[in-house]
């Protein structure tokens, strides 16, 4: 008991002066570590952070991890502090069995940038195995014929531990008949052979026991122990005998059980039953003994399990050929495992990012993955890509890590997600392959301003439409997504004004749906068109946006009456017409001219003959409005004739207007005189008749003289009027259109009739002044006068002059 806890003692002495001394080097860019095994969970291996030359910072802002291509993770790195330190119990003997050195390694890997970085930690080992034996008895039967100088294979003794911890020595018990021969195998494994010193005399001892010590150089020294028991028999001399010492063979890993691997083969001197050789595979094989048969009588070694060159690739079975008198022979037979490919790529995913914005740059990491393949040489060599056309690739920077990154112009509207596949082929014959498919978002950026289907919208509205009736609607299209696309309508104010008011006083528009409204109702008398632009705006930021020019054409209704200019329907007077009697047929009396504002078959007028004192002596132009005779004037037509004209436009429904023309049959104005004071005289006149001629007489020089002032005041008038109101800022309303010429047979005048109108500062008072055509005459009865007649006689002088037509007011 106190040996064994000396022993115990100094093995925690071991480890704790193993701990204690840690090397750690730097090779071609590696960290290395050295720990011994069992060492306690939480046990520190080293400061990586320092070791590395790296800040606590960037390990935390990198997202510092280990990555490690073993199932079992025996280590941690504690980022806060950057210390290493164990995870798991780690046993050299199960990590790496009799393989020495013995080391497993892991990366840390940084991200942002990325960094790699390779660490290998070095297990060594502690003597904390003993040799033993495979089994714990072994019985021999000898014969005592048996010469000096015969070999017995013994048991081999196993210690999972390496170098001087592992095998050292053999020791047999001390006896008169056998000495221990040791030997070592190429690997350096030892092995011993019982060898006949002396021959055995069964008469004597009829049995042996014998105990079969194997020591390791660990401190304390570790042993294992074996019951050898010898039975003594006759006869059998001679032991089988190998053809050869070692065979060779090779296997390929995917071979199916019960392949033939290799066939051994043995020979015995002696005859008979003595001669007959069985074969058999060392039962000190273990595990590998499981691995492979052999027939026991034709020495063929067959498969007889799985194998695998990733986890074992050479095998070293002993085999023994064993005679009827347990004399034997043995002989190493040596298997390779050729590697097949039989493990395809692994794809495992470090990082990955997504959505991704459509205005990343070319070049942008979206991901990074590891790639291992665990057969050798061509069959783990990887290679990686892309599967189909997607604007990504696949670069290689680093062992095994590849990294996804942009290759072109991302586009959402164009494509809003990919679908990724990463294809790993490796370089077997035939290759293996494996694929694993990232999806990628594209998130949307405001990269598109609004777009209108048309460059002009046009709408018509008819005139006198109530306010807020809808003109139009305006839309626009953005292919962006959510806020990008959600689009506003505005109204745009550059400036302009219809009309002298803004453009809002007209239309408004409906920010949300592009409905165009009117705010007003319109006059085509007014205004003929509305022209705007609308803004189209997103909800980007910074917003973007588009603009439209919108027409609305104004359409005319017959909403104006027909507007009589001439003859002139005045208060207080009559005017006539005269025709002398002497007139042919066809005679030109006058001509009715009327006007309509509004536009189109809206102001077509048509002229009609409504009335008439006598309805077979004038007719009435339908087109012009001219007023002819339609037979010769004769003596017995009376003096006065009296017309009603129907002015009518071609609107639906139409609208119309009526105009009374008093025309004198007579050829001297005497003649007219007493049947034109009737209208609008009494009899007592007729009476006095020369009076009211002398009166007529005097009014007429005094209406000269007056008129003379007149003109010379109104002349004065304009002047100062057309001063003011060129300094003023009142609109100037016009009574009636200026000039109208017939040219097409449309009811206005032909070019000799000639109008001015005098416009003033107050809306619907003016003065006009006309003149007639050649030299008609015209009468003009006042019936507030005395029974006078005024003759106005235009000449063509006066008519030539613009500024000096004859005023009737």
């Amino acid at each position: 008991m106190e040996s064994g806890k000396y022993l115990q003692g100094t093995l925690r002495w071991r480890i704790f002066i193993s701990c204690v001394v840690l090397v750690i080097q730097f090779a071609e860019g590696q960290l290395r570590y050295s720990i011994p095994e069992e060492m306690k969970k939480g046990s520190l291996i080293g400061n990586m952070a320092s070791d590395l030359g790296i800040e606590l910072q960037r390990l935390r802002s990198g997202r510092a991890r280990l990555v490690s291509g073993e199932s079992a993770q025996y280590t941690e790195l504690r980022t806060d502090k950057g210390l290493l330190v164990v995870k798991e119990r780690i046993d050299r003997e199960q990590l790496c069995g009799d393989l020495t050195p013995c080391s497993f390694s892991f990366d840390l890997i940084l991200e942002s940038p990325m960094e790699l970085h390779h660490v290998t930690v070095e297990v060594l080992d502690v003597n904390d195995n003993s040799p033993f034996f495979h089994q714990q008895d072994l019985k021999l039967t000898i014969g005592e014929s048996a010469a000096a100088g015969a070999r017995f294979v013994l048991p081999r003794a196993t210690d999972p531990d390496v170098g001087v911890n592992g095998l050292q020595d053999y020791n047999l018990s001390p006896n008169e008949n056998f000495v221990l021969k040791k030997h070592s195998d190429d690997d350096g494994r030892k092995y011993a052979e019982m060898v006949l010193g002396k021959p055995l005399d069964r008469e004597r001892h009829p049995s042996l026991s014998l105990k079969l010590i194997a020591v390791d150089g660990g401190t304390p020294q570790r042993s294992g122990t074996v019951n050898i028991d010898i039975t003594v028999q006759d006869a059998n001399d001679n032991a089988p005998v190998f053809s050869e010492s070692a065979y060779k063979a090779t296997v390929l890993e995917n071979a199916s059980i019960g392949t033939h691997i290799i066939t051994v083969n043995a020979t015995d001197a002696d005859s008979g039953a003595n001669g007959l050789i069985y074969y058999s595979i060392s039962k000190m094989q273990g595990v590998i003994g499981d691995m492979f048969k052999i027939n026991k009588t034709t020495g063929m070694i067959y498969l007889s399990g799985e194998i695998d060159y990733e986890k074992v690739k050479k095998y070293e079975i002993r085999i023994e050929a064993t005679d009827q008198g347990a004399l034997t022979d043995s002989s190493k037979v040596t298997v390779e495992v050729i590697d097949v490919n039989d493990n395809p790529p692994v794809i495992t995913l470090m990082s990955f990012t997504s959505p991704v914005s459509e205005d990343s740059p070319s070049g942008t990491t979206i991901g990074i993955i590891s790639v291992k393949d665990f057969d050798s040489g061509d069959n783990g060599h990887v290679t990686c890509r892309i599967e189909h056309n997607t604007p990504f690739k696949i670069k290689s920077n680093l062992r095994n890590y590849y990294t996804l990154v942009t290759d072109a112009a991302l586009d959402h509207e164009t494509v809003s997600d990919y679908n990724i596949t990463v294809v790993a082929t490796d370089g077997g014959i035939p290759s293996l392959s494996a694929k694993k498919t990232f999806h990628v978002k594209i998130s949307d950026v405001n990269d598109n301003a609004p777009v209108f289907p048309k460059s002009i919208y046009k709408a018509f509205v008819t005139e006198n439409n109530p306010s807020g009736v809808s003109l139009l609607t305006v839309s626009a299209r953005d292919p962006d997504e959510i806020q990008n696309a959600r689009i506003s309508y505005i109204l745009q104010q550059d400036g302009s004004n219809i009309g002298g008011s803004p453009v809002s006083d007209y239309v408004v528009v409906n920010a949300e749906t592009g409905v165009i409204n009117a705010v007003r109702s319109f006059d085509y008398e007014v205004i003929k068109k509305v022209m705007f632009i609308i803004k189209a705006q997103d909800g980007g930021s910074p917003p973007l946006s588009s603009n439209v020019t919108v027409k609305i054409m104004i359409q005319d209704q017959n909403d104006n009456t027909p507007q009589v200019l001439y003859p002139v329907q005045t208060g207080g007077s009559v005017v006539a017409e005269m025709v002398p009697r002497s007139a042919d047929v066809g005679y030109l009396v006058t001509k009715v001219v009327a006007v309509d504002v509004d536009s189109g078959q809206n102001a077509w007028l048509s002229y009609k003959l409504q009335k008439a004192t006598d309805r077979v002596l004038f007719e009435v132009g339908l087109q012009n409005g001219e007023i002819r005779t339609i037979r010769q004037v004769t003596d017995k037509d009376a003096v006065k004739q009296r017309l009603t004209v129907f002015v009518e436009d071609n609107g639906q429904p139409s609208r119309s207007a009526t105009v009374i023309v008093n025309m004198a049959v007579a050829d001297s104005y005497p003649e007219v005189l007493s049947e034109f004071t009737d209208f609008t005289h009494d009899k007592e006149y007729n009476d006095n008749l020369t009076f009211y001629l002398v009166l007529a007489l005097a009014v007429v020089s005094f209406l000269f003289i007056t008129c003379l002032v007149v003109i010379i005041s109104v002349k004065i008038y304009r002047w100062r009027q057309s001063r003011i109101l060129y300094h003023s800022s009142l609109p100037v309303i016009p009574y009636y259109p200026p000039r109208y010429s017939d040219t097409l047979g449309t009811g206005t005048l032909p070019h000799v009739y000639n109008y001015e109108v005098c416009r003033t500062t107050d809306s619907r008072k003016s003065d006009c002044k006309f003149g007639t055509a050649g030299s008609q005459k015209v009468l003009i009865m006042d019936p507030s006068s005395t029974g006078t007649m005024q003759q106005i006689q235009s000449e063509k002088n006066i008519l030539n002059e613009p500024d000096s037509p004859l005023e009737v007011s």
